[in-house]
């Protein structure tokens, strides 16, 4: 058998396969319930083999939505329509997970394929955004710096949102910290320009996302919990993979065991230099720091450059995106590539492959 198609042990479950989907916002919601797309949407890439299929970022309040279309976790209605879901991809062999996420200073914007861009109006059905201090994304409109009161409400949400993901059958539950969304934004001081105990050194600025692991690991003890970081800034001034390493081991003393890393997004002017697998030394530098489980994401294309990144010992397990989209029969295509005759023939028999304790 492959590395790729080797279960992964976690907390509560264990993955068939380290081949999992990455989230994938779909803008597709009304007042943040899923519906039968996302039904249709998730339970595929089941069936198409994956170990895990990971949900959409799913807002803790519905302030901390991208976007009006954006799917939720704040009220007990979205819990009842997630719960088939998830039952879905686990009929299928998958394991499922979910986003917990709030947008912060990048809340209440335009969806990605609308004609306008930027910030929704009030007039328009928008509203007012937070963030850890009064600056705005480039072209976006300026936040409000969250106070006290509005942080303790911020870790009690993301809280709640863990126990409804807990109670609709979510195995995984990943804590949104990366892509300048608001933890992201705490955490970076090109964003955080706070001077209390929010604010200035790395463990100041690392204090919301602890609490918020802590928050999430007592509402889901069970379950596994998973945060996602983008390891660098690709900005001067920025946040960068060795602070990352050093708060991905503390999110790992508060409850998480597993580290998903991306870059980027916290600022318009930052400088990629994208190619094949271009996340994958970030993703290895942090599980080479830590020894947490480690996925790593970014133009993993096809099944042998899937297996060569476990072999390299440079992740646990790979997430992928665009890939699914484009073949919703990713791992069966990859199984079929790498030889591995087993894992090319995952259905029906191999749905017993996820085990939920």
């Amino acid at each position: 058998m492959t590395l790729l198609f080797t279960p992964l042990e976690l907390t509560g479950a264990t993955a068939r396969n380290r081949l999992w989907v990455s989230p994938m916002c779909q803008y597709t919601s009304v007042d943040g319930m899923p519906n039968d797309w996302h039904h249709v949407h998730l339970a595929q890439f089941a069936t198409g083999g994956a170990g895990m299929v990971i949900t959409e970022a799913a807002a803790v309040t519905a302030e901390g939505r991208i976007t009006a279309h954006d799917a939720g976790l704040w009220n007990d209605e979205q819990r009842d329509a997630w719960a088939p879901i998830v039952a879905a991809i686990h009929a299928r062999g998958a394991l499922a997970g979910v986003q917990l996420a709030h947008a912060g200073r990048k809340a209440s914007t335009h969806r990605p394929f609308d004609d306008a861009r930027g910030s929704v109006s009030r007039a328009d059905g928008g509203w007012t955004t937070v963030a850890p201090s009064a600056i705005a994304y480039e072209g976006f409109a300026e936040p409000v710096a969250l106070d006290a009161d509005g942080i303790d409400a911020l870790v009690a949400a993301f809280g709640e949102a863990a126990r409804r993901a807990d109670e609709a059958g979510f195995d995984l539950l990943e804590i949104h910290a990366a892509h300048g969304y608001l933890l992201h934004q705490f955490l970076s001081p090109l964003s955080n320009t706070r001077t209390d105990e929010y604010g200035g050194s790395l463990e100041n600025r690392a204090r919301v996302l602890l609490r918020v692991v802590e928050a999430v690991r007592d509402a889901a003890p069970n379950r596994t919990i998973a945060v996602r970081f983008s390891a660098t800034d690709w900005a001067e001034g920025g946040w960068g993979v060795e602070e990352t390493a050093t708060v991905a081991g503390w999110v790992g003393e508060h409850g998480a065991s597993v580290i998903d890393v991306s870059t980027g997004g916290l600022v318009a002017h930052q400088q990629i230099t994208t190619g094949p697998g271009y996340q994958v030394p970030f993703a290895a530098t942090i599980r080479e720091r830590t020894g947490l489980l480690v996925t790593a994401v970014g133009e993993i294309l096809d099944g042998p450059q899937a297996e060569a990144v476990l072999r390299d010992g440079l992740a646990d397990a790979v997430m992928i995106g665009r890939g699914w989209l484009r073949d919703p029969h990713f791992a069966l295509h990859a199984a079929d590539e790498l030889g591995d005759a087993e894992a090319a023939t995952l259905w029906p028999p191999q749905y017993l492959r996820a085990r939920r304790r």
